[in-house]
This record gives C-alpha cells, sequence and structure tokens, in this order.
C-alpha cells in the first residue's frame, strides 16, 4: 500500500507501524488513522510474528487532531455522529487487541491523549526514559481515556491523571504504575524492543496467538473490554454540555495556544504545592 501518513519498516522478528508525519507531532489525523487501521489489517495475514508502533521525529503521538478529529470547534456536534465517531476511533484500537499477532508499543518522547489511549490496547508497552505519557491539557473531554487507563494502573491513579489538565506520568513513573512493561534509555529503545522481539518469535506463531486470546480472556473477565464499552458514550454526552461549550468558546476567542496556557500546571507526580506552573 501506498501510505501518506505511516510507513511500514519491515524486519525479520517485527513489523513497525511508524507513524510518520512528525511535522504534525504526529497528531492521529483522519487520514493517519485510516492508514493505520489499513497497516494493522494487512499486517494480521503478512510479515514478522510480532507488530511494532512507534512515532518518527521528536515523540511518538501528540493525540487526536483536534482541528479533524478532537472538535475543537464551537459549532453544534450531532450527539448520535459524534459518537459514532468516537466510537470508530476506539474500535481502531480494539483491533490492536484483537489482533492476532503481538502488539508492542515503543513510547519516546510526548505521548498525548489519544495516543495514550492506543498503548494501552497494545500488549507489551516499552518506554524511553525521555517519555512525558499525558492527558490534554484542556479539559473538554468526558472519560474517554482514564476508564481504560484504570484497567492497568487501578481507579485512583486514574483519576489522579484525569482530574488534572494536562497531568502526565515520566517513562519511570508509567513502569511503576504498570502502564507500561518497561524503561530504557531512549538512544536504546528501538533495539531493544526489537530484541523483545526476536525473543517472542521463538514461540511459533499459532502458540502465540493462542497465548494473547487466552490471556485477554483473563482480562476480559477482570472487566477490561466492559471499561472500554461506555466510554464513546460518556464522551459525546459531556460534549454537548455548557461547561465544554464555554471552553471552546474561550479557545475560539484567545486562541488555541492562550488557553492551553490558562491550564498549564505542574503535573502531579510527584505532588508539590499548588500554583507551581509547569516551564514545558
Amino acid at each position: 500500500m501506498d501510505f501518506q501518513h505511516i510507513r511500514l519498516d519491515r524486519g525479520e522478528h517485527i513489523v513497525w507501524i511508524v507513524l510518520n508525519s512528525p511535522h504534525t507531532a504526529n497528531a492521529l489525523s483522519a487520514g493517519m488513522l485510516e492508514e493505520f487501521s489499513q497497516a494493522l489489517a494487512l499486517l494480521a495475514d503478512d510479515g514478522a510474528p510480532v507488530v511494532g508502533i512507534r512515532g518518527e521525529g521528536k515523540g511518538f503521538c501528540s493525540g487526536f487532531d483536534l482541528g479533524q478529529v478532537g472538535k475543537m470547534g464551537t459549532a453544534a456536534l450531532d450527539p448520535i455522529a459524534d459518537r459514532a465517531r468516537l466510537q470508530r476511533n476506539l474500535d481502531r484500537w480494539l483491533a490492536i487487541w484483537d489482533h492476532p499477532k503481538p502488539v508492542i508499543a515503543a513510547v519516546h518522547g510526548y505521548c498525548l491523549a489519544g495516543a495514550t489511549q492506543m498503548c494501552v490496547f497494545a500488549d507489551i508497552t516499552v518506554v524511553a526514559d525521555d517519555a512525558r505519557i499525558g492527558e490534554p491539557t484542556i479539559p473538554i473531554g468526558g472519560g474517554y481515556l482514564a476508564p481504560v487507563w484504570s484497567t492497568l494502573v487501578g481507579p485512583k491513579r486514574a483519576k489522579e491523571l484525569a482530574f488534572v489538565p494536562g497531568n502526565w506520568i515520566d517513562g519511570p513513573t508509567a513502569v511503576e504504575w504498570g502502564w507500561a512493561n518497561h524503561c530504557v534509555p531512549a538512544e536504546q529503545l528501538v533495539a531493544c524492543v526489537e530484541g523483545l522481539a526476536a525473543r517472542i518469535a521463538m514461540t511459533p506463531p499459532e502458540v502465540l496467538r493462542i497465548k494473547k486470546h487466552s490471556i485477554n480472556r483473563a482480562a476480559e473477565a477482570q472487566g477490561f473490554r466492559a471499561a472500554a464499552s461506555h466510554v464513546a458514550d460518556m464522551d459525546a454526552l459531556l460534549h454537548q454540555s455548557p461547561a465544554v461549550h464555554a471552553v471552546k468558546a474561550r479557545g475560539e476567542a484567545i486562541g488555541l495556544k492562550a488557553l492551553i496556557a490558562e491550564y498549564r500546571v505542574a503535573p502531579t507526580t510527584p505532588l508539590t504545592p499548588f500554583p507551581i506552573n509547569s516551564e514545558d
């Protein structure tokens, strides 16, 4: 396939789906999302036994493109269409969960908003020591991300992350919380994941497929799929609220960058007295 927003880097043990739009911070545009789904489907029965996901450039992914997918504007939303859009995005990540091959996310630099949701559905996540994994700065979402986070980190940590605008954790904290498997030096991230894939590839593909399916069933018995089943509904509901419309209207009045600056505060890990503004 001739991709414009991603590329496939094929190796013996792993095929990388590379988010390849560094000039937009690898934001999840409509085109990138569609190509990602096409690539994932293609690799179900093509290429190496392990699938990897990584980002080109300074960071993994900045989240959903607010101009195309995140719907930052104040124009009235059709709640039915909005819910369908949100569910369609979630179904793309469920395709990672249901994929017949092991899927490893390799995260460096920034990994924000919808990108963090993508990684939750990966089978294994390896983060670089420079990773910054966090929520959107502008509080206009209604539990689209944190409920699936809670299946990995628990409800208290998911709430802490979600309640504070733009809250984020670093790579070592992501491992401590259980969001990621390993934290490695940034310059070794790809090599470490490729080494992990080589070890995984020693297990026959048919065995890997059943092992993944079996562990997924155990996770689903504990509520993983149920946790993901309502998030589109809740987010679409909140998008109709006066509070969200007011935040969006202020963004149109003062500009997106100024609005982000108003909500930017220090992360809560480690916890510090308030207010201390982030310098990032």
